[in-house]
């Protein structure tokens, strides 16, 4: 990776409504690429047509995706960046009136009217995780990240809240990490040996806890199945929110692990340039940026460039984020973002 500047996997509504790539979300993409970032990340790509969630989702779950991944991954080569796919499934989180049927979860839901998924349905959602990624892989990606973060279906896996499961997948930490971990392996059995593996997870909030979590990340440090440990920390400087780990950034949890050859990044509010020095500082290995990402193409650049490089002030023109590579249905999406996009 030709720098530690990493573009998160950022929804933002621009594909074809069957998955495949729209020139939107490749020119999106691609601008980061040339803006500087060292690895290029896809928005989450659903695996299952039932594990869409949202409108505009990019798909990955067939392979009428690949000849689209193809086109993007070969451009973002291109530039020197590596590009990654991250791999997704809504779970309970699927809209019912999107994907046409009742979503799926690790267990009933009454709220969302999701309905558990049988061990056999379970084992195929971990095997379409796996052929996701050959399809990845195909298409010329460098690698893939596994997205068990947000509430989405493998955290929800993972979380003892929404996994009540009797059979394998569920009760102990072990088994509810089943699901991440055959997903894991599969992917390192059958794509090649170089090919890059990611997990993002997040500690605190959609019924996980620091405490699970730091097992959680340990065991996948510990395992020798993956490439990158992405933590997705809300914000990098705040203090936990359980009384019992305060006292020391959320951030500092995640540095403290024995991490062998697995790289950490971590995302949360890095904005500025001395932001990026500071998270840096405290032993990170890779930054996974976001909204700064979206307000600058070329923000790895500008950090390079100007010591004291500050992101625009907000709000913005929707004519300055169009100026940034952005489509209207993404300009759209970030007016649900309170003060992000100023009113035209």
């Amino acid at each position: 990776m030709k720098n530690r500047f990493m573009l998160a996997p950022l929804t933002n509504l621009q594909s074809h409504a069957d998955g495949t790539l729209s020139d939107e979300e490749f020119h999106w993409l691609t601008l980061r690429a040339r803006g500087g970032f060292g690895l290029v990340m896809t928005c989450a790509a659903h695996v299952q047509a039932i594990g869409q969630g949202f409108p505009g989702q990019l798909g990955v779950w067939s392979d009428q995706h690949v000849a689209g991944l193809t086109r993007l991954a070969s451009e973002i080569r291109r530039h020197g960046s590596l590009g990654m796919v991250q791999l997704h499934h809504a779970g309970l989180r699927s809209p019912a009136d999107l994907i046409g049927a009742s979503p799926v979860s690790a267990s009933d839901d009454e709220k969302t009217g999701a309905r558990a998924l049988s061990t056999k349905e379970a084992e195929q959602l971990a095997e379409d995780f796996v052929r996701a990624a050959l399809r990845a892989q195909h298409a010329g990606f460098d690698g893939v990240q596994v997205h068990g973060a947000h509430g989405y279906i493998v955290c929800q896996f993972l979380s003892a809240e929404t996994n009540r499961r009797e059979d394998h997948y569920g009760g102990s930490l072990e088994n509810r990490c089943r699901l991440l971990f055959d997903i894991l392996e599969g992917i390192r059995a059958r794509c090649r040996p170089d090919f890059l593996l990611s997990v993002r997870l997040s500690p605190e909030r959609f019924g996980m806890t620091l405490a699970e979590t730091t097992v959680i990340a340990q065991r996948l440090m510990d395992s020798g199945l993956i490439d990158l440990l992405d933590m997705s920390l809300w914000d990098v400087c705040k203090e936990p929110e359980e009384a019992d780990y305060r006292g020391k950034p959320l951030l500092d949890w995640f540095t403290a692990l024995d991490r062998g050859e697995v790289r950490l990044s971590v995302a949360g509010k890095i904005r500025s340039a001395s932001e990026t020095v500071r998270v840096f500082a405290a032993g990170v290995d890779a930054l996974t940026i976001g909204r700064a990402a979206i307000l600058h193409h070329d923000f790895p650049e500008r950090c390079r460039d100007d010591p004291f490089f500050e992101p625009v002030e907000l709000p913005v023109t929707p004519d300055y984020l169009r100026s940034e590579g952005l489509s209207d249905a993404f300009i759209g999406y970030l007016g649900n973002w309170q003060g992000f996009v100023a009113e035209e």
